[in-house]
């Protein structure tokens, strides 16, 4: 049978009877991953066709893979240098990636080729503005040291007004009762006061900034602790997390394995409640750095735009310095190591490289500290070019190379969704786990969290969906470049 219409049209693909297929797909089925197997069978028979590269290159973006779609448009203005999506398809890699200069190139070209494109002038306004910004904060950054947020405020004088109603810091403390107001409340889709949320704000970032990079903890035979893998700003998942799982406390410690914020439109409430629990049980709750706990990041994909709606651009700024502080791996009972993104460019890494990792900065393009953050697994033996166009992906040989060095049993890894919510690679060594179900209310994957045992160390999965959330769409407070249509 030959290739569904829906498919031919929406993705260019060519309707032979050679090309077999038992689902009728599109873009509006969002099943990418078929698209993307249709276009390389596409481009088997038909190399140098740029409308299949550009197309697959769409494919590739909606799901993340910024580093392959990058390669896609540029192949397909190699074919055809007169192809204007090819040029669009750049732009929006290269945004995603932020690189925004490169960016700002195509759309240059763009609008030069049609001049009354509103669209094209848009994109080509807005990150123009990115540019001139970076640009300005460069120039200020070298001008002075930068001063902390924190030194600025004045916390005691804030006032908290008589009709606010909500949840206030016992004595300055967050308490188990505080949090439960807190989470009700955020539950309503109500704000917490400004002089709340910098009094959490202030105090986390005083406990981060003790930690080192690698926190090491030990597990005793009777404890157990639970792993979440990103939460992007789904508020009401997490919520189910707890419903499932049980409150954090002293005896039901829980990691959160990065990426809290971002595309999820509730990412505020989320990064307050997990901060908020920091406070309440320190040496029981643990927080690693994300790829998306990062300034970058924030600016496109919703973060940065959340918390000046809700609050200021100084709380940002404030955000954004204890993002810095977030440990980057901790190791249980020395025998399992967890990261956000994976392992390393490189073979030779011990645990005593990540000690010494100087965390409090943004995350630089390359070595250690890039790939915890952005690395992925790999099935083939080696390492090969990122699909997402920084850090790389490694294979088993590079694991089973890392966890004997450094005497471990397995690595524990979020970072990328999976259908069912977690995923076992690399021989058992290597385990994915992610923690937003119906990522951005379309992947319609589940969502896992994964109990660990001091007596044995063996993980076991526990899988949930999505709940409903309140009518505000993912990537509402997006960079308006990400939100606008990709063509």
């Amino acid at each position: 049978s030959s290739a569904p219409l829906s498919l031919s049209i929406a993705f260019n693909v060519p309707r032979s009877r050679e090309q077999k297929t038992a689902l009728p797909l599109s873009f509006h089925d969002k099943d990418y991953e078929n698209a993307i197997k249709y276009y390389s069978e596409a481009l088997e028979v038909n190399p140098s066709n740029a409308i299949y590269y550009s197309n697959r290159s769409l494919a590739y973006l909606r799901t993340e893979c910024y580093g392959y779609a990058l390669a896609d448009a540029t192949k397909a203005l190699e074919i055809d240098k007169n192809y204007i999506k090819g040029y669009y398809r750049r732009a929006t890699s290269n945004m995603a990636l932020g690189k925004f200069k490169a960016a700002l190139k195509d759309y240059e070209t763009v609008v030069r080729v049609r001049p009354n494109d509103k669209d094209a002038k848009m994109k080509y306004q807005e990150c123009n503005k990115i540019v001139k910004q970076k640009a300005f904060e460069r120039a200020i950054a070298s001008d002075e040291i930068k001063k902390s947020v924190v030194d600025s405020l004045d916390i005691e004088s804030m006032t908290i007004e008589d009709d606010y109603e909500g949840p206030k810091l016992e004595d300055g403390k967050v308490t188990l009762r505080f949090m439960k107001e807190m989470m009700d409340w955020f539950k309503d889709q109500k704000k917490l006061h400004r002089k709340c949320a910098y009094q959490i704000l202030v105090q986390v970032k005083d406990v981060l900034s003790k930690l080192p990079s690698l926190v090491e903890i030990t597990l005793k035979e009777v404890k157990k602790i639970t792993i979440c893998g990103d939460t992007h700003g789904q508020y009401y998942d997490l919520l189910n997390i707890f419903k499932l799982n049980g409150l954090p406390s002293e005896t039901n410690p829980y990691l959160f394995n990065g990426d809290f914020v971002d595309r999820g439109s509730f990412s505020l409430e989320v990064i307050l409640t997990l901060f908020g629990f920091k406070l309440l049980y320190p040496d029981h709750f643990y927080l690693l750095r994300g790829n998306h706990e990062t300034d970058n990041m924030n600016q496109m994909y919703g973060f940065e735009g959340e918390v000046k709606a809700k609050y200021t651009a100084q709380m940002f700024q404030l955000f954004s310095e204890v993002f810095q502080w977030l440990p980057l791996a901790q190791c249980i009972n020395s025998k399992v190591l967890v990261m956000h993104g994976g392992l390393f460019s490189e073979d030779g890494v011990t645990l005593d490289d990540l000690r010494k990792i100087d965390r409090n900065r943004q995350p630089p393009d390359s070595g250690p500290m890039c790939d915890l953050l952005w690395s992925d697994p790999q099935p083939q033996n080696g390492r090969s070019v990122s699909k997402r166009g920084v850090s790389c992906q490694f294979g088993p040989d590079v694991t089973e190379r890392f966890l004997e060095q450094n005497k471990l049993d397995f690595v524990v890894r979020s970072h990328e969704v999976k259908a069912e919510g977690y995923e076992v690679t690399h021989s058992g060594k290597c385990i994915t786990v992610f923690s937003a179900p119906n990522y951005c209310d379309q992947m319609g994957n589940k969502g896992a969290y994964i109990h660990l045992r001091g007596s044995d160390l063996k993980p076991e999965f526990h899988q949930f969906t999505a709940v409903p959330h309140p009518n505000v769409k993912p990537m509402a407070y997006a960079n308006t470049l990400m939100q606008m249509g990709m063509m």
